[in-house]
């Protein structure tokens, strides 16, 4: 398969000069392995945590594992052998060269929490996902998203023109690089395996849930909320579960790097902003499969056509920072009289609003709760409209529609 290269190379090799670990986290099967082994040009050694010869060693004599596998190591699945990161941090503090230790982990339930007391001051942590528009497009200018004149001046050199047959081909494809660039996996069969890979190895083997048919029809209920605010008692009564399981499985799905929670914007003036978060699926081809939508042509007309369009701008958004090394300050905006912005950035105390509207000319009337800003009293950059457009522009004078295949 041909390796697509990937934003995230050049944030790994700056930290490798800094840090004696690295350690790149996310979904299975989303390249982290691949990433790293690209990354090296001298000989790295390798081992896989996925075998449990060699997990065993890990979690029963890790010293021994560490005598086995001796640094400069790359250790694959850490998240299976936690009682390896005090001897790694044992020989980080002996021998203090940068770039010892790479390190891949696709499940934080305790992963984080025990690399962060382990290894802190030592480790720099990174977070991939599958590939952004940006990557399979040939890696054109891969930046952070920010709304502003030189973000679409960089981007308009070499973004596609934004066709909704298209776009909708990436957004119920998905991200995953086993999928891209040949058509040869069948779509349907990857996503089958892949949730079948993930229940059996990381549900089982990481948490205490055991009623996988259960949270397997959670998944399916979460994906077709995708893009709505989290309603507890609603998804509990669907699932029939009780409202604190249904706490502890979304926090499973979270750690899995498969969901973003997006908490909404909120500050001490007054009490008018709604609390509740929203729920975004990270890779719109899982959310599509578990969702039913067999082709793309279904979902481009189906129910779901303008949440998972807001869903994967959202994601490749996120994408943007994370592939970056950077970690985004994104809200959305919603009170109690009901005006809401889709997403907020905020950058050195500058909001820049935006907008997610499946169509070709969004409007004022699509802007109209941006002037909310003013009244709470936030510094406002440029706010933009993520839409279907061919081409950027102008709605106002400071606000810009953005074509989707822009991100």
């Amino acid at each position: 398969m041909t390796y697509i290269k990937r934003t995230l190379e050049k944030s790994i090799l700056q930290m490798s000069q800094f840090f004696p670990a690295v350690l790149v986290t996310g979904p299975r099967q989303v390249g982290k392995t691949t990433i790293l082994k690209n990354c090296e040009s001298n000989s790295r050694t390798y081992v896989s945590l996925d075998s449990l010869d060699n997990r065993a060693l890990a979690q029963n004599d890790p010293a021994m594992f560490l005598q086995n596998f001796p640094a400069p190591v790359l250790i694959d699945e850490i998240q299976y052998a936690p009682q390896l990161l005090p001897y790694i941090k044992i020989q980080i503090d002996k021998h203090q060269q940068p770039g010892m230790f790479w390190l891949t982990g696709s499940q934080q339930f305790h992963l984080m929490k025990n690399v962060t007391e382990s290894l802190a001051g030592r480790v720099g942590i990174l977070q991939l996902q599958g590939l952004s528009q940006t990557e399979k497009d040939g890696n054109r200018s891969a930046l952070p998203f920010l709304p502003t004149e030189q973000y679409i001046k960089t981007q308009a050199v070499n973004a596609p023109e934004a066709d909704i047959i298209n776009v909708y081909e990436r957004i119920w494809k998905g991200s995953y690089p086993k999928l891209y660039p040949a058509d040869n996996i069948h779509w349907e069969t990857f996503y089958e395996s892949y949730l079948q890979t993930y229940i059996e190895r990381d549900i089982r083997t990481l948490s205490t849930i055991h009623k996988e048919l259960d949270f397997l029809k959670f998944m399916r209920s979460l994906a077709a909320r995708t893009g709505q605010m989290l309603n507890y008692k609603a998804m509990a009564d669907d699932v029939d579960v009780s409202a604190p399981t249904l706490k502890e499985w979304l926090s499973v799905l979270q750690a899995s790097n498969l969901i973003y929670i997006l908490s909404p914007y909120s500050n001490n003036i007054g009490k008018r902003f709604i609390k509740t978060p929203k729920v975004y699926f990270l890779d719109t081809g899982l959310a599509s499969y578990l969702t039913g939508w067999k082709t793309p042509e279904t979902l481009r007309e189906g129910a779901m056509s303008g949440a998972m369009f807001e869903t994967y701008a959202v994601s490749e958004i996120l994408k943007s920072y994370w592939h970056n090394g950077k970690q985004p300050n994104i809200y959305y905006y919603r009170d109690k009289e009901g005006q809401e912005i889709d997403v907020l950035l905020e950058e050195n105390g500058t909001f820049y609003p935006v907008e997610i509207k499946k169509k070709t000319n969004p409007t004022k009337e699509d802007i109209r709760h941006f002037s909310i800003l003013e009244k709470l009293q936030l510094k406002q950059g440029t706010g933009s409209v993520l839409c279907m457009g061919t081409n950027p522009l102008s709605i106002t004078q400071n606000v810009q529609r953005i074509p989707i295949t822009y991100l």
